[in-house]
């Protein structure tokens, strides 16, 4: 006995393309989305590295600094790249000028 299955073909329903839209439309929350990172992100960063090559230039010698590894000191020498900071009476150290993170105001060294 022999059973036999109906085979029915299904037809594929048509595809529908979709209604071409706006090109701009469609990019614009990407668009929106660079402008908030330049100018909350992107732009403030550049200004602070900004500042940073500034202040880094005009340091010139009996400038107070403060370096990124928190030792304060008065500048001695200033060379290309390198600044001898003096941190105690005949103690001077040579710091690279890119590990300056501040400039004190005169005399605070005096009060700490």
């Amino acid at each position: 006995m022999t059973f036999s299955i109906p085979f029915v073909l299904a037809q594929a329903a048509p595809a529908v393309a979709p209604a071409a839209g706006n090109p701009i439309l469609t990019f614009l929350p990407i668009i929106v989305l660079f402008g908030v990172f330049y100018f909350l992100m992107i732009r403030p960063q550049m200004k602070r590295q900004k500042e940073l090559r500034t202040m880094l230039s005009a340091l010139a010698k009996g400038d107070e600094v403060v370096t990124n590894g928190g030792i304060a000191g008065r500048i001695d020498e200033v060379g290309e790249t390198f600044i001898s900071v003096e941190i105690a009476t005949n103690v001077v150290v040579k710091v690279q000028k890119g590990s300056v993170s501040q400039v004190l105001p005169k005399g605070s060294l005096k009060s700490v």
